[in-house]
């Protein structure tokens, strides 16, 4: 990939209710966020976009000058409400559920085909 990408985990390791170490897990996160970043959490209930949308959303976003877009993925119970509430983009990557470390490269990989397809390269092929 020629964009910078930098992979911050955040993991909570004590037992706690669920409730608890979703907000728990959203504080952490909310910490690592830059300044004025767009936000897009990952969220089985989410919008479900072709990749030539994905890829035509984050081009909006390098038009308009944003310097940084992140891709918040929660734990094994999900991401606190306060997280979508706030988000700019909440995506599914489809109606199954993906264990969160395949959900990992499959969001890389959509990443490198949106800059691919912003660049005009034929990696996709629609």
């Amino acid at each position: 990939m020629t964009w910078p990408m930098t992979i911050r985990e955040v993991e909570i390791r004590k037992p706690l209710a669920v409730d608890e170490r979703r907000r728990q897990e959203a504080a952490l996160l909310r910490a690592l966020i830059p300044p004025g970043a767009r936000r897009v959490v990952l969220d089985e209930r989410g919008a479900s976009v072709s990749s030539e949308d994905f890829a035509r959303r984050l081009g909006d976003w390098r038009d308009q000058s944003v310097s940084d877009a992140v891709f918040l993925i929660g734990g094994a119970d999900g991401v606190d409400q306060s997280l979508r509430n706030d988000a700019d983009l909440v995506l599914s990557l489809g109606l199954m559920t993906w264990p969160h470390m395949l959900v990992r490269g499959m969001l890389a990989e959509q990443l490198y085909r949106a800059q691919q397809i912003l660049a005009g390269h034929p990696y996709h092929r629609a």
